[in-house]
């Protein structure tokens, strides 16, 4: 990393070099989740319940993914610190020590998601209506089934960057996606799969980038992996996970959200007057599913973004340069305001191209109607929700992670959770569109006082070292 880029050059040259690549693999991560979706839809045979069924399973794989990056998350943090203080024997153990943590976690989740399949499925809202089940429990069993695979890939990739290939990383997770594109197609229509044929496919793309990383792992270039390194050091992991520990917690909070609000739709879609037709039933939980994917495109630029102005803020803060960390965090901001606002022009303007995507004419105008209704409610407070996940990334850059988190609780597990359960009380399936943007709205009300502090406290500092300036 380059240190006096970090401390000279303007701050849009920064967010460029540093927050692109991360953007572009946030992205394609996303691509994993959407593209069964879309191929699902457009699939006659599955439609809405296809798309019902895999919004089921998603929380399920976040679970692993939440596991999957507090190992690996924390172990690219030890690893970094560990070459930092000249101790390369450190890292070498915990690179090994997670790799085994990594293959003994993810065939750990299988075999408990494999017997608690049922439970699971009902859990999460698969319980809608016959057709809907059964095609839940066949997609999770395949998907879980490569949950060994996806938790190496996705949770070494940390490691990989953190070894100074962060493009190599890229590559792995790119390589992954554009085989799952490719065979969704063709094992969904030319093969006639099914939902069976859009798990296989989104496995071998997780395979594709495990094999990546095992080639990578296997020749790094800060440290050499050899048998020793392979056997775990129980000491080393406990030192490496409670660094990963706010991964965890960002990825497991979103689980207990999506619960909710699967539960309650789960319970709402089959009390309500339209939907509680068993033919109509899924089409609620297919098109939640399908809005909150495009949100999470959404995010992934967002949360893209901050992540690459993090390096640079932490940086400067170490180096007491608090106007550079002010100009970027105001950048940053006005960057995800235009992000938001591109979004909401989109959800809000032309909500039936997006719906079109994923499989419209296949189904009755309750689906298109439902559909429009929700991308126009669910996200009408998109531009508040990037402005607050940005925030929560930009405050652990400047050490404030405890806060970041509480935050980041605040809006998944009490908004998060509580809202999609209360609401319903009162507006009925209605109700749970709405929690979303009043959860947006509730937590922007913190994030706006802690941003003004933020921005008070940056200032004092400045003019406490800039006294001349500061008058």
């Amino acid at each position: 990393m380059n240190h006096d880029f970090l401390l000279d050059a303007p701050v849009s040259a920064i967010m460029r070099k540093y927050s692109v690549p991360c953007v572009i693999s946030l992205l394609v991560g996303a691509l994993y989740n959407i593209v069964d979706q879309i191929f699902i839809a457009n699939a006659a045979y599955l439609g809405s319940y296809g798309n019902a069924a895999n919004t089921v399973v998603f929380p399920v794989t976040v679970a692993a993914l939440a596991v999957a990056v507090m190992i690996g998350d924390g172990c690219g943090t030890f690893m970094s610190m560990s070459l930092g203080a000249n101790r390369p024997d450190n890292a070498r153990k915990a690179v090994g020590s997670s790799i085994i943590a990594e293959i003994a976690a993810g065939l750990l989740l299988t075999a408990v998601c494999l017997l608690a399949a049922d439970p699971l499925i009902r859990f999460f809202g698969g319980g809608l209506n016959e057709q809907t089940w059964l095609l839940s429990k066949e997609y999770f069993f395949w998907i879980v089934i490569g949950f060994s695979f996806y938790m190496f890939g996705q949770g070494l990739n940390p490691v990989i960057r953190s070894d100074g290939s962060p493009r190599f990383a890229m590559a792995a997770t790119l390589a992954g996606a554009f085989a799952n594109i490719i065979l969704d197609p063709v094992m969904i229509n030319v093969l006639g799969w099914g939902m069976k044929g859009a798990a296989i496919a989104t496995v071998t793309g997780q395979i594709i980038t495990a094999g990546l990383t095992v080639h990578y792992l296997s020749d790094m270039h800060a440290i050499q992996l050899d048998a020793a390194a392979l056997k775990p050091d129980l000491t080393v992991l406990k030192r490496c996970l409670p660094l990963g520990i706010t991964s965890f917690l960002s990825q497991i909070s979103l689980v207990a959200s999506m619960a909710a609000v699967n539960s309650m739709v789960s319970k709402y879609s089959q009390l309500d007057p339209l939907f509680s037709d068993p033919q109509l039933t899924q089409i609620p939980m297919a098109v939640i599913g399908i809005v909150m994917k495009f949100f999470q495109i959404v995010i992934s630029i967002v949360v893209g973004t901050a992540a690459g102005c993090a390096p640079a803020a932490a940086y400067n803060t170490g180096a007491d340069r608090k106007d550079r960390v002010r100009g970027l965090f105001t950048l940053l901001l006005k960057t995800e305001i235009v992000t938001g606002a591109c979004a909401l022009a989109a959800v809000e303007l032309a909500p039936g191209l997006l719906i079109r995507l994923f499989g419209s004419a296949n189904e009755s105008v309750h689906y298109t109607e439902f559909a429009l209704k929700t991308f126009r409610i669910y996200l009408s407070m998109v531009i508040l929700a990037c402005v607050n996940k940005a925030s929560f990334i930009y405050l652990q850059a400047l050490g404030r992670a405890a806060l970041s988190t509480s935050l980041s609780l605040v809006r998944e597990v009490i908004f998060g959770v509580c809202l999609p359960v209360v609401l319903p009380m009162f507006f009925g399936l209605d109700g749970i569109l709405y929690s979303m943007p009043a959860a947006d709205l509730l937590t922007f009300l913190m994030t706006a006082s802690v941003i003004v502090y933020i921005y008070r406290s940056l200032s004092e500092a400045d003019a406490l070292k800039n006294p001349v300036a500061a008058r």
